[in-house]
């Protein structure tokens, strides 16, 4: 049906168990992600302020992992229909930007999600916000596990606007 960085189990989201073996998942992946993308960026010739992250459910769970942990912080963050994995971790998101700014980060979820429930949009956002860490999010109405127009249309102007694009 999709591939899957890491295996998901079929436990509660709020089953403990299940916290931990997505932190494992999201740990034993990392390193194969910051490979790609620093072979990427090296074979462009860009750094990170040129470096945009999207993620789709588990995707995003990856890009909020993997980019609050870069030794330079990707211009911004983009995370559809996910969650943040391992909160209580977050001492460990130290990228930054050249002005010593964390990654600008947009989460969007549907509010019909049936895979990942719309709790773990304001979850995530209020995990992010107690570390210190800004972000915003857009709630797509009528939406379920999937990204619509308006999401895909926010989406894109954010990250402009982490690129310091103009726009209209």
């Amino acid at each position: 049906m999709g591939r899957q960085w890491f295996p998901l189990s079929n436990r509660r989201p709020d089953d403990p168990q299940a916290g931990d073996e997505r932190w494992a998942g999201v740990v034993k992946a990392r390193p194969v992600i910051d490979a790609l993308l620093d072979a990427e960026l090296a074979r462009l010739g860009l750094d990170e302020s040129r470096l945009a992250l999207v993620g789709f459910s588990q995707g995003t769970m990856m890009a909020l992992h993997v980019g609050l942990r870069r030794k330079r912080a990707p211009a911004s963050i983009v995370g559809y229909s996910g969650v943040l994995i391992g909160p209580e971790h977050l001492s460990e998101a130290l990228a930054r930007d050249a002005r010593g700014a964390p990654p600008p980060i947009l989460l969007v979820h549907g509010d019909q999600d049936a895979v990942i429930p719309l709790e773990a949009l304001f979850v995530s956002s209020e995990e992010l916000a107690k570390a210190e860490i800004p972000n915003q999010w857009h709630l797509s109405l009528g939406v379920g596990h999937g990204i619509d127009a308006g999401g895909l249309r926010h989406g894109g102007l954010f990250i402009a606007k982490g690129f310091g694009l103009k726009v209209g």
